[in-house]
């Protein structure tokens, strides 16, 4: 079976960096993209930033110049460096991935179980 698994979430002031980390595990075939959501508190979920298999990147407006996407494929993980973070970006975020295992044809969604973000002085 195909799990996601994110880690690096937590504390940090305002100002501050955060990497966050994603790896698919399983019998993978293909991974067609991966992708990373957030949701506030009060707040519906969003797209952050996106990476397909071409290596082609989305950004939300919000993040970008301060969020960066990539991806290591052999390793099937998808990374998010954050920087200069603000309280508005206090947030669970997690990773979704449309992939392909090798028991089935058809591509399904996948996603983790999400991480929290707190950025706070």
């Amino acid at each position: 079976q195909v799990q996601l698994v994110e880690s690096g979430g937590g504390l940090v002031q305002p100002g501050g960096s955060l990497r966050l980390s994603c790896a698919a595990s399983g019998s993978i075939f293909s991974i067609n993209y991966m992708r990373w959501y957030r949701q506030a508190p009060g707040k519906q979920r969003e797209l952050v930033a996106n990476i397909i298999s071409d290596g082609i990147t989305w950004y939300r407006d919000s993040v970008k110049g301060r969020f960066f996407i990539s991806r290591d494929t052999a390793k099937n993980t998808v990374y998010l460096q954050m920087t200069s973070l603000n309280p508005a970006d206090t947030a669970v975020y997690t990773c979704n991935a449309q992939i392909v295992a090798v028991r089935f044809r058809a591509a399904n969604d996948y996603w983790g179980q999400g991480t929290q973000v707190t950025v706070s002085s």
